[in-house]
């Protein structure tokens, strides 16, 4: 059977699975949690030979870091699982209840999207994340992970897949996709998929969206930047900026460029360069920073991103010229201030056109987790409908219910009635 087959199979069972009840939704997440738990040695097994083919195939260490499978990295996801079960209900919450007239009652009431395609990177977490909240939020998904991690996807999916099934949940609500050829072909299935979340690199999110008349949602690359700012404690910059660039370097709200107040440059460069040494990171810079510190000297075209320890460094005069910096060269993804000066913290956080704009904090809490959304589908950067972290509300839609007796427009038309809205 084809993925269009499938996909519109899917499609007849989104209707069921939006009008599932939360304690059929909350009951799949714990019949999930259970089985992962049950089944940890098989799905490390299966771990484990997607790394062993990786290492033969010499896979960068970024990558490699996202694709190991650690028992670490599974509690992390069961802790997902159980904050998302505590969530209430992203479904059937009325957001507008208005009398357009006596006996006209419109409600304006949140639903899912319906059949959500996701595309992400190696990280065999990302398919647990990505299918739970799916699945909570009543929405059918489509999960194609890296190849890399074919092995550990397939386990994953059918541990998932089988906890939904016994839960007496459709059966077509889930869906995965395992070779490269389906994206294209999942691509040209508009009218059955409702939306679609690429995660990857910069170039593969531009050809989804080239490429397909479906919705597209989420981001290419995360270039966040850290400014500190003159009147920053220095101590604490250097303790935010160790973890937003060492906790975890290949992801994607990892720091790549700091901007420094070039009035403090000179007594703070050589103890952040110590600081970043220390903790094996690499720095480059514009010629101005290495007439300070020693440098690997870049220009305009080297403010990228690593997911490495390596981190950009450029001086700029104050927060305007930083906040300038990020609107041009960054990613719109999460951007930090360091600062004491809480008026300058908000021309920063006021002006920065990002989803995430922080003060005196890590760059690395930009996650769904970390925001109590119970895990994410991935981080959006763009401005309609979600941005930062999809959780739950960012998989939600809404439709409007409109509640009448016999009411009709002619008699609004001809002045017969009139309108009188008032909420209620």
């Amino acid at each position: 059977m084809s993925i269009r087959e499938d996909v519109i199979k899917m499609k007849s069972a989104a209707p069921f699975l939006a009008s599932s009840t939360i304690d059929e939704r909350n009951n799949a997440l714990k019949k999930i949690a259970g089985s992962l738990k049950d089944n940890a040695e098989r799905i490390f097994a299966a771990n484990k030979e997607d790394v062993d083919r990786a290492q033969a195939e010499g896979i960068s260490p970024a990558v490699m870091k996202r694709l190991k499978f650690t028992e670490g990295k599974l509690n992390d996801c069961l802790s997902g699982i159980e904050q998302l079960i505590s969530l209430e209900d992203p479904i059937g919450r009325t957001t507008l209840a208005r009398e357009l007239d006596e006996g006209l009652i419109l409600n304006r009431v949140t639903c899912p999207i319906g059949v959500i395609g996701v595309i992400f990177e190696a990280r065999p977490d990302a398919l647990i994340q990505i299918s739970t909240l799916c699945l909570k939020s009543g929405n059918c998904a489509i999960l194609k992970g890296g190849k890399e991690t074919a092995n550990t996807n397939r386990v994953l999916f059918d541990i998932i897949h089988d906890a939904v099934i016994k839960s007496s949940l459709p059966p077509d609500s889930m869906l995965l996709a395992q070779s490269h050829a389906e994206i294209d072909e999942l691509l040209d299935c508009h009218g059955y998929v409702d939306l679609l979340i690429p995660r990857g690199s910069n170039a593969f999110v531009r050809y989804i969206m080239d490429n397909t008349k479906i919705p597209v949602m989420g981001h290419a690359d995360g270039i966040c930047h850290i400014y500190v700012d003159k009147d920053a404690d220095t101590d604490k910059a250097i303790k935010i900026i160790i973890d937003a660039k060492t906790q975890y370097t290949a992801v994607c709200n990892a720091v790549e460029t700091l901007l420094i107040n070039r009035s403090i440059a000179r007594d703070f460069l050589p103890k952040l360069k110590d600081a970043l040494t220390e903790h094996g990171v690499k720095l480059r810079g514009t010629g101005e920073v290495n007439n300070i510190i020693n440098v690997e000297v870049i220009d305009d075209t080297g403010f990228i991103e690593y997911l490495d320890l390596i981190v950009s460094v450029r001086l700029v005069e104050d927060v305007n010229e930083a906040v300038a910096h990020i609107n041009r060269y960054g990613s719109h993804h999460t951007d930090s201030i360091i600062t004491e000066n809480m008026k300058t913290a908000e021309t920063f956080m006021q002006m920065t056109d990002s989803a995430g704009v922080y003060c005196n904090c890590s760059t690395r809490f930009a996650d769904g987790y970390r925001y109590g959304f119970g895990a994410e589908v991935g981080v959006s950067t763009g401005k309609i409908h979600a941005r930062g972290p999809v959780g739950l509300e960012g998989l939600v839609t809404y439709k409007y219910k409109l509640y009448g007796n016999g009411h009709i427009v002619d008699d609004y038309a001809t002045g017969k009635k009139q309108f009188h809205f008032k909420d209620i």
